[in-house]
C-alpha cells in the first residue's frame, strides 16, 4: 500500500518459448540493473519453475523496504536502463509478463 511502511514484493511471471531458457537467463545475467544502488531495494531473484509443452515459467523476484522504494524504481532512470532493449527479445516471451505485487503482512 502507497505510503505504508511494510515491505513489498514484487514479481514478474515470464513464460519463455522451449529452446530460448538459456538466453532468457544470460539476458538476466548480464543485465546492469543497478538495483544494488536504488534506495529501498532489498534483494532480487530470478526463479525457474516448471516447463510445460509450450513454455517454461520463470519469475523475477524482488523484496524493497516499502511499496514507496518500489514505485520509485519504476520511475527513474536506472529502471529504463535496465529495460532497454526488452522488446527485441519478444520472440523468448509466450505473452506478455504478469506482474504481481505483495505487501508482507507476516515475516518469521
Amino acid at each position: 500500500m502507497e505510503g505504508d511502511a511494510a515491505m513489498y514484493i514484487a514479481m514478474n511471471r515470464f513464460k519463455i518459448v522451449p529452446g530460448e531458457e538459456d538466453a532468457f537467463e544470460q539476458v538476466w545475467k548480464e543485465r546492469d540493473s543497478r538495483l544494488e544502488e536504488v534506495p529501498g531495494f532489498v534483494e532480487f531473484r530470478l526463479l525457474k519453475g516448471p516447463a510445460n509443452d509450450d513454455h517454461t515459467l520463470f519469475a523475477s523476484h524482488t523484496i524493497w523496504q516499502n511499496y514507496d522504494a518500489f514505485e520509485a524504481w519504476t520511475k527513474s532512470e536506472a529502471f529504463r536502463r535496465a529495460h532497454e532493449g526488452a522488446g527485441d527479445r519478444r520472440k523468448m516471451y509466450l505473452g506478455h509478463p504478469q506482474f504481481e505485487g505483495f505487501e508482507v503482512v507476516q515475516e518469521i
